[in-house]
């Protein structure tokens, strides 16, 4: 056996169990090392989590408040996409104002590298509240925004916001491993269907108020105290059960693995590329239905449809986890997304904007879900897994950078539509296809395995006869 292949053949048990269909992981956060290391606490084995009670609860629907209140906000940027394009920065083109969002995205990906670390040092209050305050804050400040005052907003939202969220995501989600052991997966779930549930909530609220009587500054602040008002009941419920733990992983050394590993190149190779297109409906949707004419109503809630079908889809694909390869699903999901990201070229009415809503809705909402099983597979030592899904996670917050003001840059002022499809279909080509090299790069380590398998057992049996 060649040196590469020696070297894919190293896998864990659980890469080959995901192989199978057999890993039911939830989709969950880019937990921190510390989640990767809590089976070595002492007093934390299966039978000593509570597996619930009023803390465990608590703690559960605090972390589905925050996702509300953060990530749901960021992929609702649609709905100020659209309006400060029509309305507040005229005097911006799409592209710029795209930078916003984006880096909105970018900085809640890199964000939550450093939230890892310092949560893994016992920092979850001071990320809670500091977060949830400079989420608060930030908004507040978006409502002071001028009209045409691009960098206010640029400030407010995409900084102020990005680095709150991200700051926010991966402690309130790595601290539920804390309380749940048996039913991690499912509370991992619930948690995060709060981001889509506020990826809902927020694009109605905000259209029918900085759209209407309110107005920008109104209609913000509005948006503003809701969340300010979930994010203090979360600081509230949110209570940690451990001390941090003491083991730690050499972060550059684990990094220099990852750099050795072909199937996790490729994997991130693929959510880097993929996320390129990923952003590309949920920043333009809603402008497009305005811009071809579709009436206010119908574009102010284009977006809710897409977000509510990602809901569905994020859902259903725990269940379909149990019956087909993680690999292959989300391969399943990004093709999907490609054909219909094409499809987005003959998008010209009601009809065909709630089509794409729906099946591009439902198919991204899977991706979303699948990314973290597919990370966890790719981990051949638990140990490892928080610095790989940093590093996937800076895969993804580079492609969330640059996607939209590229989408942006193409559509030009006059809005030319099908070169956004084409673009961003051919990058979730790319990243289908990294998915696809993935797999097969498995499946030979799963081949490989048995084959070492059955060439151990040989001589054992010829040495009986």
């Amino acid at each position: 056996m060649s040196k590469d292949e020696t070297d894919d053949a190293q896998a864990s048990p659980r890469s080959e169990s995901c192989l199978k269909g057999e890993d039911k992981s939830a989709p969950g956060p880019p937990v921190s090392e510390s989640h990767a290391h809590t089976e070595k606490v002492p007093g934390t084995e299966s039978q000593d989590f509570p597996e619930g009670g009023w803390a465990g609860w608590a703690i559960a629907i605090g972390a589905f408040l925050v996702q509300f209140s953060t990530y749901g906000y960021s992929i609702s940027f649609g709905v100020y996409q659209d309006f400060y394009a029509q309305t507040y920065i005229t005097n911006e083109t799409s592209s710029t104002i795209a930078w916003i969002g984006s880096i909105n995205a970018f900085l809640f990906e890199i964000c939550g590298l450093a939230a890892g670390r310092l949560y893994d040092r016992g920092y979850f209050y001071h990320l809670l509240y500091g977060a949830s305050l400079l989420q608060a804050f930030s908004l507040f400040m978006l409502s002071l925004a001028r009209p045409d005052n691009y960098y206010q907003v640029f400030l407010a939202q995409g900084i102020g916001s990005g680095c709150a969220a991200g700051l926010l995501y991966v402690p309130c989600m790595a601290v539920l491993a804390q309380y749940f052991d048996k039913r991690l997966e499912k509370v991992m779930t619930f948690a995060s269907s709060g981001a889509y549930l506020g990826a809902v909530v927020h694009p109605i609220m905000l259209n029918n108020t900085i759209n209407g009587q309110l107005g920008f500054a109104n209609g913000v602040r509005a948006s503003a105290g809701l969340v300010s008002g979930l994010l203090l009941v979360a600081c509230l419920l949110m209570r940690t059960r451990l001390p941090p733990s003491e083991s730690r992983t050499d972060f550059l050394v684990a990094v220099k693995k990852c750099g050795r590993d072909s199937a996790f190149i490729f994997g991130c190779l693929g959510l880097g590329i993929f996320v390129v297109a990923f952003y590309y409906p949920l920043f333009y949707l809603q402008l497009d239905a305005v811009r071809h004419n579709l009436g206010n109503t119908f574009s102010f809630y284009s977006l809710v449809i897409m977000n509510a079908a990602s809901f569905v889809g994020q859902l259903s694909s725990t269940v379909l986890v149990g019956y087909l390869r993680v690999p292959t699903m989300i391969i399943i999901a990004t093709f999907c997304c490609t054909v219909i990201l094409f499809g987005m070229i003959g998008v010209h009415t009601v009809a065909g904007v709630v089509v794409f809503g729906v099946l591009y809705g439902y198919f991204a909402g899977m991706f979303l879900a699948l990314w973290t099983p597919v990370m966890t597979l790719l981990s051949p030592d638990p140990s490892e897994l928080g610095v790989r899904m940093g590093v996937a996670c800076a895969a993804m917050a580079f492609g969330g950078l640059v996607g939209p003001p590229i989408s942006g840059a193409l559509l030009t002022p006059a809005y030319v539509w099908w070169r956004g499809a084409v673009f961003n279909g051919i990058a979730g080509a790319l990243g289908c296809t990294m998915f696809i090299i993935m797999q097969r790069i498995l499946v030979r380590r799963s081949k490989a395995r048995a084959s070492d398998s059955d060439s151990s057992t040989q001589p054992s049996a010829d040495t009986k006869n």
